[in-house]
């Protein structure tokens, strides 16, 4: 099988003339040395209980070595690690405290007013996506590991919401990666999981400005155009989340749409689900024209990410793990798994270090933890 490439898009352009070098690891701290991704990494012979281990072993690494050398939440490894790792501590044992301490570090000891920013005619609060990302994963581990509402994911969800926008989303704009800092009503989405996630927050919420945020959020992501056919299946997570916004007709068209991507060697390709200038304000031309010379650019391979996001989402609104659609799909998780416990993805995002590869390994290990597949 060629390579699956995978769109993580910047603005940023790197000159031929003044090449940077290339890394020697993906991660790396004392003690710890993860190598680069690659295409030509073997993949299993058999998915089993030792893969499983290695790709929690993944996990855990990348992430303490983000911890200890980067010390910032972002939406490649810390991001991924915390909003999807709790819920997987019944098969994987519970999640690393010392990625949660840098989490909690980041939340303010003081929520203030924040100050709306523009640039190009957009109007943004920057940080938005960080202070999404931090709360998410505070809200996760509250729910998956202690059972109950902490103080600092309190105050970070309180936070968060100060830098909502006035129509009621979080705008992305600022920073261009795919998957999740891609369109506004992705960003939105994940805020709506946060505040969902978190033990008895919403329920018990009485502050009259908080209540008026969420609903004002809850009314944008009801009535949203849609920007791509990414946002259009994205209605299945929010029907997972918030019911009440999203109709039957919308999440039978969202299925119908999301099932008829189905490749035949059972993945999926996140290409597939946008034009190439459809995913974010304002695309690089040097990127565009990048991606369109990709040898399978005319028609996207079947890639990680997406075929274990396709499956999440049927599975998040009960399609049976049995469903012929997902079965396939299971298959080509098991089959492309690395020997190293990674699900290997190509990125363009600085087109070196690969973290794709990271998010795409932490939707694995959900996608087949749904369909009790982490024995």
């Amino acid at each position: 099988m060629k390579s699956a490439y995978f769109l993580l898009l910047t603005t940023t352009v790197v000159f031929a003339a003044d090449p940077k070098p290339k890394p020697e690891f993906q991660y790396k701290t004392e003690g710890i040395q993860v190598s680069i991704p690659t295409v030509d990494e073997p993949r299993v012979k058999a998915f089993g209980p030792d893969t499983i281990k290695a790709a929690a072993k993944y996990l855990d690494d990348g992430a303490i070595c983000w911890v200890r050398e980067k010390t910032c939440v972002n939406c490649h490894t810390t991001g991924p690690y915390l909003s999807e790792r709790p819920a997987l501590s019944r098969q994987l044992g519970q999640p690393l405290e010392e990625v949660l301490a840098d989490f909690v570090k980041t939340v303010p000891a003081e929520v203030k007013p924040q100050k709306e920013t523009e640039k190009d005619g957009i109007k943004y609060y920057g940080g938005s996506w960080t202070s999404i990302w931090r709360s998410l994963g505070l809200a996760e581990w509250d729910k998956h590991v202690t059972g109950k509402l902490s103080a600092h994911t309190e105050r970070s969800l309180h936070e968060m919401l100060m830098r909502q926008s006035a129509n009621g989303s979080f705008v992305s704009y600022g920073e261009v990666e795919i998957p999740h800092i891609t369109t506004d009503f992705e960003l939105t989405l994940q805020a709506a999981r946060a505040v969902t996630a978190a033990p008895g927050w919403l329920s018990d919420l009485k502050d009259a400005e908080l209540l008026a945020r969420v609903e004002k959020m809850k009314s944008w992501l009801r009535t949203a155009e849609p920007k791509n056919d990414y946002d259009r299946i994205l209605r299945l997570q929010l029907a997972h989340y918030m019911p009440d916004l999203v109709p039957q007709t919308q999440r039978d068209a969202a299925l119908a749409l999301l099932s008829s991507k189905q490749h035949a060697d059972g993945g999926w390709s996140l290409r597939d689900m946008s034009a190439l200038s459809d995913w974010h304000f304002k695309m690089s031309d040097t990127v565009v024209k990048l991606v369109s010379g990709l040898p399978d650019a005319a028609k996207p391979e079947s890639d990680a990410y997406m075929t274990a996001f396709a499956v999440v989402l049927m599975r998040q609104n009960n399609i049976p793990a049995s469903d012929e659609r997902i079965q396939r799909a299971i298959t080509w998780l098991k089959r492309e798994q690395r020997v190293s416990g990674r699900w290997w993805m190509h990125s363009l995002y600085r087109g070196n270090y690969h973290y794709i590869t990271y998010i795409a390994t932490a939707q694995a290990l959900k996608a087949l933890a749904l369909c009790d597949e982490l024995h």
